[in-house]
């Protein structure tokens, strides 16, 4: 019985596999030629359970054995039981890629996901901030995350296995490792496994009195000071303080120079092999996922776009499957709070339209009598616009209409694939899209035409085009609004996109791009908790504010900022850590575990220095009075676990004071404040 099952399900999964060959294929075709350049992807057919073990997994199908990943499968299966979410696909940062597919999705479903990946895919091969990971590699341009993922897999199921090694202290070795996978610098290149021994492993004997004295351990004495370092520090008999600047690497650090914690001899040991290798593993699969996290809104979005364009706009859904199409693309827009989807779609569409209305403004401020002063006066925007709609014979094509490519520009139309059309190699009316170019798609699929936004170019204001006059090459001169608009470049909306897809991560794609008038066209705003009512209320909806507050939720991971502010604190080899503050303030209760598993990777006390914002009660009753809020003071703080007890202190301003930015929003912030 159970074979006979399980032979049909294989031949249901693979009839499923064979029904979207077709559909995989001429969306790479697409994708290819709306200008995407994605890894190559293999596709799966893999049920709800094998999803839900995917997605715990992180999306791929063998990791380290450890809690974490049944407890995130548990979440995912009450989510999609419970919560109302469906995880449609599934798709990971490898060369080449593997997209996972759930086998009840309805065809018009994994139509919709396979553009999806395929516009993942293409950010994954194409953003500089996944290239960090690989840039260390003599094959750069091969990722191999899954081969990774798996040597660590086995290597450390082999860790827990050896009968010489408890496998409760693999486990709890990985969770302290794990509370600081947040904490590396995600902003420079991934250098691999870092040695602990100097070049020639050995220090001068002359030196050795000297560290004796200072007590540090072996892996300090070869990799932090040589001779001229230490020269001079016993001529100024100065107290050792490393490292020099500020490093956010944490995990790096305690690799280096950490050691751990021995409970039995009450002092801080050598780290064993399998300890350095186990850190060394989970260091590096954090700088593979730190990309995926720092470009959420944009990889989102930009697989949104792109499917909408492909699924919609070039009709890749057919008339049968708009309806489920709508319904897919409505559950994935619609979600509630802060939607990675919905506002990186919007934010896409939005650096298209700018890019498109200022090529088309700068086209019009060089006509004979045109000037930024009078453009809005003399110049009719719905005959623009109309001008830029495209040609019927771009617009509707057709195996009727294919004669009527003729008159066409040659570079909108692909006159190889034309004639294969006419020839019946391509079914035209299917895939319209196989006959033009990128040139004729873009002009097929102008964003400015389009209903939705034929409001966008009227809508400039004095000061954009003011800006935008002033600072005008006058390389070129137009007699007249249409000799002008034919001039106008149809790709500069898609190439913009594509540089900024290139080198942008979400804090700077928010920067550049969360205006003004983004905000006011999609009602963004941002709200607070009041100490005086204790109620939420709306703060404000400024540019500004909601750009502070929204950049605060992006960077370090929407993580606080710590760094390794010295290595051999009070010259008793304690580790300071400081919060690079930024207005919002610690969880003083994640702070104190956190400096827990700390201790068990360095061996010794750990401290860490942090800005708190107090407010006093009388202060509060006050305000109430008042109607107004009260007003928070900050104060230094320095907390402390010694390997028993954690203790927080009062100190001094000047000693917190190097650690608050100049430029944030010192408001109060909620987990949940942007609607």
């Amino acid at each position: 019985m159970s074979k006979t099952n399980s032979n049909a399900d294989r031949y249901r999964k693979q009839a499923i596999a064979s029904e979207l060959e077709e559909p995989v294929s001429e969306a790479r075709n697409l994708a290819e030629k709306l200008g995407l350049e994605p890894y190559p992807v293999k596709y799966w057919i893999i049920d709800y359970d094998e999803m839900n073990e995917l997605i715990a997994y992180g999306g791929f199908q063998s990791r380290y054995p450890h809690w974490r990943w049944g407890m995130q499968y548990d979440r995912q299966q009450k989510q999609g039981q419970y919560g109302g979410g469906k995880a449609f696909e599934i798709v990971n940062n490898d060369n080449p890629a593997h997209a996972f597919l759930q086998e009840s999705n309805t065809l018009a479903d994994q139509k919709a996901v396979i553009t999806h990946v395929e516009a993942h895919s293409d950010f994954f091969a194409n953003n500089e901030w996944f290239g960090l990971f690989t840039s260390g590699r003599t094959d750069d341009d091969q990722v191999n995350a899954a081969a990774m993922l798996e040597r660590h897999a086995r290597a450390i199921d082999e860790y827990m296995s050896d009968p010489e090694i408890d496998r409760a202290e693999v486990e709890k070795w990985i969770d302290h490792c794990l509370s600081l996978e947040d904490n590396i610098d995600q902003h420079r290149v991934f250098q691999r496994r870092l040695e602990v021994e100097g070049p020639d492993g050995e220090i001068d004997e002359d030196l050795a009195d000297k560290l004796d004295e200072l007590e540090l351990s072996d892996e300090i004495k070869g990799e932090v000071f040589d001779d001229e370092w230490l020269e001079k520090l016993e001529a100024e008999d100065a107290a050792v303080t490393f490292p020099e600047e500020p490093q956010k690497d944490l995990l790096a650090f305690v690799r280096e120079h950490g050691k751990r914690y021995d409970g039995e001899s009450e002092r801080a040991v050598e780290m064993t092999e399998w300890q350095r290798d186990v850190l060394d593993m989970m260091r590096a699969e954090a700088y593979y996922f730190a990309a995926q996290k720092m470009t959420k809104v944009m990889n989102e979005g930009w697989a949104a776009y792109w499917e909408s364009k492909m699924m919609t706009d070039e009709g890749f859904a057919e008339s049968d499957e708009v309806i489920d199409y709508a319904d897919h693309m409505a559950r994935v827009l619609g979600s509630p709070g802060l939607n990675p989807y919905s506002l990186g779609f919007e934010l896409w569409e939005y650096a298209e339209n700018t890019t498109n209305r200022r090529e088309v403004l700068e086209r019009l401020l060089r006509v004979e009598g045109i000037s930024w002063r009078n453009l809005t006066d003399v110049v009719d925007f719905d005959e623009v616009l109309e001008t830029l709609e495209p040609p019927e014979a771009i617009a509707a094509v057709t195996a009727e209409t294919l004669d009527e490519l003729e008159e066409v520009p040659n570079e909108w139309v692909d006159r190889e694939a034309l004639e294969a059309a006419r020839n019946g190699e391509i079914d035209v009316d299917r895939y319209p899209w196989k006959v033009l170019t990128y040139e004729g798609l873009a002009r097929r699929h102008y964003s400015l035409v389009k209903r939705q936004n034929r409001g966008f170019l009227a809508r400039v204001s004095q000061s954009e085009l003011e800006r935008i006059g002033r600072y005008l090459f006058d390389d070129a001169r137009y007699s007249s609004v249409e000799e002008a608009l034919s001039d106008v470049d149809v790709t500069a909306g898609w190439d913009r996109m594509f540089d900024v897809r290139e080198s942008h991560n979400d804090v700077t794609f928010l920067d550049e791009f969360l205006t003004q008038e983004f905000i006011t066209e999609n009602n963004y705003f941002t709200y607070e908790h009041s100490k005086a009512t204790g109620q939420f209320h709306v703060a404000s909806d400024a540019a500004e504010d909601v750009k502070k507050k929204l950049l605060l939720q992006f960077t370090n991971f929407g993580k606080p900022t710590i760094a390794v502010y010295d290595g051999n604190y009070n010259n008793a080899n304690e580790l300071l850590l400081g919060h690079q503050y930024n207005g919002v303030v610690l969880d003083l209760g994640q702070a104190r575990e956190t400096l827990k598993r700390i201790f068990e990777l360095w061996g010794r006390p750990v401290n860490l220095l942090t800005i708190v914002k107090e407010v006093d009660e009388h202060d509060v009753e006050v305000a109430k009075r008042r109607n107004r809020e009260p007003e928070a003071k900050e104060r230094g703080k320095l907390i402390r676990y010694d390997g028993e007890e954690v203790s927080i202190t009062d100190v001094p301003w000047e000693e917190v004071d190097h650690l608050a930015a100049d430029d944030v929003d010192y408001d109060t912030k909620p987990d949940e404040w942007l609607a």
